[in-house]
């Protein structure tokens, strides 16, 4: 019989020691929350703006002490010689040290500038300093080429100074010992002529490399304009006289043109007749170079004829780069960027299969089976025309006498299911002739490259101000418009239809077209991706809020109120300047400015346009409401003779995103395929739209024209990347076109009596702010719940709480990021905010 084992008895509970309290839940968790609290501000300190800003401070510290190190040195460097013998290792015992900076800033200033650049290491801490500002993006420069300035100064004054004084002075040498070496390697190299020619040589070019005018400057001290004008002077003269002498006077001169290009083939009219009845099968096709001229009267042959017309391809440019005329004015807006490079043509892709021939066969078929459904429902037709395009063929007919148009209109369907196609639309009649219009689909569509488009000889010829290259029409025509004349675009499409593809070719056309100096953009991009990839054009074509943070593509909906609030001011600033010059328009004010007319000392200067682009207009309605709608409307109806337009595109047209102020200072639309007929209305105010057939086929309607189908122009994102890299490794401003910053009134946008303004505290804030800390928790519904309080008003007070960067954007479904830790920060804001 075995023994039962012998239980181990429970360990007793130890109790608490005297004066103890054991912690209780509420403790824990709140110690709890304080750890997440930290973790979660040390995962911020790795990746967010607060890294940055604490590098940057202590750059700048450590540069402060290098440069009081530095100059202590220089100084103070004869009582340290000693100290400086035993710190290298020869032994004894160091004294007191006369530098400010301690042994350590001694080690470091005699390191730098002894036994390196000398007096110019000061530029060392200078370049720290500007690193950390550029960090802490308390200024806007680019640090490369900061680094680029110090770097030269620096190394040249090295040379120089050792140079000038050889055998260096008392206690250093001012050259350090970096000059001292490449003084002797270049005096043994070239001499001491050579050097001192390559001395002055660089440091001119330095110059040149900063600002242009220092050729200027050097031809004045050279006296050299005075013998050139003097010499064209002679030589205009000499050539007056030999015209008046060889031409009489009243012969009048013709003008040279200034360039010279191949002449363009007529246009190819193939006539597909036929000389038996339609039951038969057709007999071969006859080609001939004449059209039929217009003036006639059309007469009903026995069967119709089709003829296909091809409109000629743009002739390309012989140059893959824009040349710039000659600037006459005394003022040139340019000069600053003198050395500016368009982008080149070779940053776009060609599409070699865009030059494939017709089908001839494919169009004789869809004439036949066209003639075969008029008829089967009793429509008779007297000819039948097709024009080819990249995607589209329109097919024009003229119906024979006594035919009623409403007839064939209500023909699409069978038309189209007869042809197997989709994207059938009738044009009945075509505006400007006799005939009615039916398109239909190419089997083969062609790309529509904007290679093609901008190198063709139409769109680099063009004098418009703000010209954007859309794509190819029906007719194969390069079609552009002028941004500056409609003055505002209104861009719609279903997802996937080519709507951002046509907000690149906006872009790109504008950035082979105009100067930095001439254009600024402001992009709104709610989805933070489309717009991403322009970012690196921030200091050359972006116009930014002063003193804004982030991305310079605005993707947040307070930035973006913010920023149209910043460009109301901005347009009332620019009408003041128009009403001081007695001017009416942009273009008229900055001719006047460069004519001299205009002193800078009162405030005059030259303005580019700015042209704002918003995507997904939608989602910033749904979210901010009237808050972006009344600024918008207000810079649509006021902004154009400023120079200042906007595009704005949505994916959902409907008339609560556009409304009627939006449609009426809109009066240029542009719209890809859409899923109904009223999201077309909405758009153009006609159906049209929905039987489009996507990958960029679209309609643009302008201001007092009919509406035009387009296929447009295809550029991908490997060419905007090129295109931006491009612009953005050349040298530009130091910081963005900046924007006024405008303060923020309270109820500006809230209507009534301001009690639904964001910026106006409701009287539970504080509490609520304390509840949401506290919880780390930022829900609507549980303020709601807590407060007994509506849903509006627990709503108002989120978007307060939002605004006071208590708690972060609204993320869907989800409860949103409580940006506050504790209850101490939330105080010291609200003391801030005046609220406690």
């Amino acid at each position: 019989m075995t023994k039962p084992k012998n239980k181990k008895a429970p360990a007793r509970k130890k109790a608490p020691a005297k004066g103890r309290r054991k912690p209780s839940t509420k403790q824990q968790k709140g110690s709890l929350s304080k750890a997440l609290g930290f973790k979660e501000w040390l995962s911020r300190l790795k990746t967010g703006e607060t890294a940055r800003f604490i590098i940057g401070l202590i750059l700048v510290c450590f540069a402060l002490f290098l440069f009081v190190s530095f100059i202590s040195f220089i100084f103070s460097g004869k009582e340290d010689a000693v100290n400086l013998d035993i710190l290298s290792g020869k032994g004894g015992v160091i004294g007191s040290v006369a530098n400010k900076g301690g042994t350590l800033g001694l080690r470091a200033a005699n390191y730098f500038i002894q036994d390196g650049f000398g007096f110019t290491a000061i530029f060392i801490p200078i370049f720290m300093v500007l690193l950390a500002l550029k960090l802490m993006k308390t200024h806007f420069f680019k640090i490369t080429q900061q680094f680029i300035y110090c770097a030269f100064l620096m190394i040249w004054g090295s040379v120089t100074l050792a140079y000038l004084f050889p055998d260096g002075l008392s206690v250093f040498k001012p050259g350090g010992e970096h000059g001292i070496n490449i003084c002797r390697f270049l005096t043994s190299s070239i001499g001491d002529i050579g050097l001192v020619m390559l001395l002055a040589v660089t440091m001119i070019l330095f110059c040149i490399y900063l600002t242009t005018r220092t050729i200027e400057i050097i031809r004045k001290m050279m006296h050299v304009e005075k013998p050139l004008k003097d010499l064209t002077d002679k030589v205009k003269s000499r050539i007056n006289s030999a015209t008046d002498d060889d031409s009489p006077a009243d012969e009048p001169q013709e003008p040279t043109p200034p360039e010279e290009f191949p002449e363009e083939e007529g246009p190819m009219v193939i006539d597909l007749s036929d000389d038996k009845p339609i039951e038969d099968t057709p007999e071969d096709m006859e080609i001939t170079d004449e059209a039929e001229p217009i003036d006639e009267e059309p007469q009903i042959p026995e069967e119709p004829v089709l003829e296909i017309e091809e409109l000629p391809e743009e002739e390309p440019s012989d140059d893959d780069s824009f040349e710039r005329g000659d600037i006459s004015t005394p003022f040139d807006p340019h000069l600053d960027f003198e050395y500016y490079e368009y982008p080149t043509l070779d940053l776009l892709k060609k599409y070699p299969e865009q030059d494939a021939a017709i089908d001839m066969q494919e169009q004789q078929a869809n004439k036949e089976r066209i003639i075969t459904v008029l008829r089967n429902f009793g429509v008779e037709i007297s000819s039948i025309k097709a024009t080819v395009g990249p995607t589209i063929t329109l097919y024009e007919i003229t119906p024979a006498k006594g035919v009623r148009i409403a007839k064939i209109r209500n023909l699409e369907d069978d038309i189209a299911l007869s042809l197997s196609a989709i994207g059938i639309r009738i044009i009945a009649p075509i505006p400007g002739k006799g005939t009615i219009g039916i398109e239909v689909p190419n089997a083969k569509p062609k790309v529509v490259s904007m290679e093609s488009v901008i190198n063709s000889r139409k769109f680099q010829e063009c004098d418009y101000e703000l010209p954007i290259a859309l794509g190819r029409t029906i007719t194969n025509e390069i079609y552009i418009q002028d941004l500056a004349k409609m003055p505002h675009l209104l861009v719609a499409g279903a997802t996937g239809q080519g709507k951002s593809v046509g907000l690149n070719a906006i872009i790109t056309s504008l950035l082979y077209k105009k100067h930095p100096t001439e254009l600024k953009f402001v992009l709104v991009d709610p989805k933070k991706v489309e717009f991403s990839v322009y970012a690196p054009l921030e200091y050359n074509f972006m116009a930014e809020v002063s003193e804004s943070e982030g991305d310079p593509v605005i993707t947040d909906t307070d930035r973006v109120k913010h920023t149209l609030r910043s460009l109301c001011q901005e347009m009332d600033d620019r009408y003041m300047l128009l009403k001081s010059a007695a001017t009416r328009n942009i273009k008229e004010y900055n001719q006047k400015f460069c004519d001299r007319k205009l002193n800078p000392h009162n405030g005059h200067r030259y303005l580019p346009y700015i042209v704002v682009i918003i995507d997904e207009f939608g989602d910033l309605i749904m979210v901010a409401g009237k808050e972006i709608e009344h600024p918008i409307t207000r810079i649509a109806q006021l902004a154009r003779a400023v120079g200042i337009h906007m595009v704005i595109a949505t994916q959902r047209p409907t008339t609560t995103i556009i409304t009627g102020n939006i449609k009426a200072n809109f009066p240029a639309r542009m719209a890809f395929r859409v899923t109904a007929a009223i999201d077309s209305r909405t758009i153009l105010d006609q159906t049209g739209a929905n039987q489009l057939i996507g990958r960029g086929d679209m309609l643009f309607l302008a201001s007092g024209k009919p509406v035009e189908r387009v296929q447009c122009a295809f550029v991908d994102t490997p060419e905007v990347e090129a295109i931006n890299d491009f612009i953005s490794s050349q040298n530009g401003p130091l910081r963005p076109y900046l924007l006024p910053e405008v303060a923020i009134e309270e109820g500006e946008y809230g209507g009534g009596d301001g009690d639904g303004a964001v910026n106006s505290y409701d009287a539970m804030f504080v509490d609520v702010a304390r509840y949401v800390v506290n919880g780390q928790q930022g829900s609507t519904s549980a303020i709601q719940r807590t407060f007994a309080i509506g849903y509006n008003r627990a709503g108002r007070l989120m978007d307060q709480l939002e605004k006071a960067k208590i708690v972060g954007p609204a993320r869907g479904s989800k409860p949103r990021d409580v940006l506050v830790m504790n209850e101490a920060d939330l105080n010291a804001k609200l003391e801030a905010m005046h609220l406690i």
